[in-house]
């Protein structure tokens, strides 16, 4: 038997250097930067004990199966689709003056148009944004949606989660999604009185009942999304922890932004959830499709989902678009800072055509090797004229933008690659003068936070 061991080893060596080759041309094909498909053709040939297994968890291109599952492989979602393209048309759609009409591409990825008759309502930081978020639960009548990508078992994870049970008691349905990666340390005690009270939950994964690939574990679902009976939707960068309302040890006070929306728009960050939750359950639940105006409308909003099963990279491609529009000043907030050179080119050109561009950052870090990653990345913006901000008070995790004095955005997405190809997520853009001052105003007290980098800490 001993005399065999040899041969075995052999065997079982060439079989994973064969399948490391074929993993290599796999990379150099699917791969979706020139820098991607060389490290792990070389890491797949060279190292294939080590590299295939890491390629098989992290280095997938797209989301298997979603996008069948959402556009081709179901009539019913199809017509729903349909129903909410439809509802931006007659008279819901807004409509630009002549020469203002810059954001023909961002409709174009968001597959539907920016719609009229929105109110929209800014929520800074955690306290703000969970008593909003949590009156609007309790006066729930039909249906809640809910979903986090981080959802805890701590205090306001089970203040949260008695708001639930409590409208489901009251007949309310509700719908909650969460992400499996992002609530690893979720226990399953947390769902029971969930389920007892007649919740639908759902952990969002890579495979589910057949569809989609094995080893998607490096595509998470990063939306934090809240819709209540159709008329009140909640998007932005706030998870369901103790940490965004100002209990952490180290990173307090969070400083965090989320955003009220009520009318027409909400039918597309329900879209985006429906989406979601077909994927994991196949079935999709009873839903009001009919657009409501605000009581008092004003804000031109087009919601913009974006995640790996796209036929486009459409979160780096809306940044991109984002910057190029810019014409006076662009200011981009993330708490990390990881782009791709398209991203970086267009920041560059920006400071080039005049624009006042400047990136705001936190100072402390939740994430120590991202935060050392981002100085890479910083050599090709301060040079150039792009200035960076460090925010000093606490976290910063808020994902927001802000382009010359009609437009801003206020989302789920950060400035990295992760949020560009490989994350979930969902951007609300507000083509609205009166929005775009209110951002304008909390932007400004942040930067007065903040202090400004120089050449010496690059």
């Amino acid at each position: 038997m001993s005399q065999l061991l040899p041969l075995v080893f052999g065997v079982l060596a060439a079989a994973l250097h064969g399948l490391g080759a074929l993993a290599a041309l796999d990379a150099i094909f699917h791969s979706r930067t020139s820098q991607g498909a060389i490290a792990w053709s070389l890491s797949l040939v060279i190292f294939p004990y080590l590299a295939l297994p890491l390629y098989l968890v992290f280095g997938g291109r797209k989301f298997y199966g979603y996008v069948e599952a959402r556009r081709r492989g179901n009539q019913q979602i199809q017509h729903i689709f349909s129903l909410a393209r439809e509802s931006h048309g007659g008279g819901i759609r807004a409509e630009f003056p002549p020469g203002e009409e810059r954001f023909p591409a961002l409709e174009r990825l968001a597959r539907i148009p920016f719609s009229a008759g929105n109110s929209a309502r800014l929520l800074v930081n955690g306290e703000a944004t969970f008593k909003a978020l949590f009156e609007a639960l309790d006066s729930a009548r039909d249906y809640i949606l809910a979903q986090f990508y981080i959802v805890r078992n701590d205090t306001l994870g089970r203040e949260f989660r008695e708001r639930l049970v409590r409208a489901a008691r009251r007949g309310v349905r509700v719908y909650f999604l969460y992400d499996t990666i992002g609530s690893y340390h979720l226990p399953r005690s947390y769902l029971e009185p969930m389920h007892a009270a007649g919740i639908l939950t759902a952990g969002f994964t890579g495979r589910v009942k057949g569809r989609g690939k094995p080893f998607q574990v490096n595509f998470r679902n990063h939306r934090k999304i809240v819709v209540v009976d159709g008329e009140a939707a909640f998007v932005g960068g706030h998870n369901v922890g103790d940490e965004y309302v100002n209990r952490h040890p180290k990173l307090s006070p969070w400083r965090d932004t989320h955003v009220e929306v009520r009318g027409p728009a909400v039918l597309g960050v329900q879209l985006a959830f429906l989406e979601d939750w077909f994927w994991m359950t196949h079935q999709a639940p009873p839903l009001c499709w009919t657009p409501r105006p605000a009581e008092r409308p004003g804000n031109r909003v087009l919601v913009l989902p974006s995640g790996p099963a796209d036929d486009l990279d459409t979160c780096g491609l809306m940044f991109t678009q984002v910057i190029h529009s810019a014409r006076k000043r662009l200011w981009l907030v993330s708490p990390y800072f990881v782009p791709d050179e398209k991203v970086i080119g267009a920041l560059q050109l920006a400071v080039l055509r005049g624009v006042d561009v400047r990136i705001m950052l936190p100072e402390r870090t939740d994430q120590t090797l991202v935060h050392l990653a981002a100085f890479t990345y910083l050599e090709e913006t301060l040079p150039f004229g792009i200035r960076v901000f460090k925010y000093k008070e606490g976290f910063l995790h808020q994902k927001v933008f802000l382009v010359d004095d009609d437009l801003a955005g206020v989302g789920t997405a950060n400035l990295d690659n992760r949020s560009f190809r490989l994350n979930f997520e969902i951007t609300l853009l507000f083509a609205d003068p009166d929005f775009a001052r209110r951002v304008e105003e909390m932007l400004a007290e942040d930067f007065s936070r903040c202090r400004e980098l120089d050449m010496g800490e690059i």
